[in-house]
């Protein structure tokens, strides 16, 4: 977080829910599997697995439009540094077309291992806090946001097989 450059003075606060959840994710763990569906040979470098996927789960968060999504992206470094950006840039990284690109490259298996890491990880965060202490409200919308999209998910692969 360190890294992300904005101008002078200006900080990321590490309490932020973007700052909290892009720490959350395993995006690396990722990397290689999402990276595996492109042709190196073919076609614009890939956008990466972190903002592929963090670009669908901005708008199931905010529960906002794809042309929103691109909006707010633009509009806030605390969205450009959960999709993986290194410093504010003034311009969108790409247009609302782009996450339906997104959804179809990112399939069901993905988003399953993905919901089953970050259980886990959560529940490993659970189990080491007192019996008083309980997961907070952000964690439980996180996750409840990617059971959503795993659904999503699920629902567009049987309307394409019917």
């Amino acid at each position: 977080m360190e890294d992300f450059q904005f101008r002078e003075g200006f900080y990321l606060d590490e309490n932020n829910r973007w700052v909290i959840l892009s720490k959350l994710i395993p995006w690396d763990k990722f990397e290689n599997e999402y990276a595996s569906f492109f042709d190196e040979k073919i076609g614009a470098p890939a956008k990466s697995f972190r903002m592929a996927l963090g670009s669908l789960l901005i708008p199931q968060i905010l529960n906002i439009t794809d042309i929103e999504t691109v909006a707010q992206i633009k509009e806030n470094p605390y969205l450009q540094y959960f999709l993986g950006l290194n410093s504010y840039e003034y311009k969108a990284s790409f247009d609302s077309s782009m996450l339906v690109y997104f959804r179809s490259l990112i399939k069901r298996e993905l988003i399953d291992k993905i919901n089953r890491h970050i259980v886990k990880q959560i529940l490993e965060r659970e189990e080491e806090k007192t019996q008083k202490e309980s997961l907070n409200l952000f964690e439980i919308t996180i996750y409840s946001k990617f059971i959503k999209l795993l659904f999503l998910k699920r629902q567009e692969n049987v309307e394409i097989l019917v």
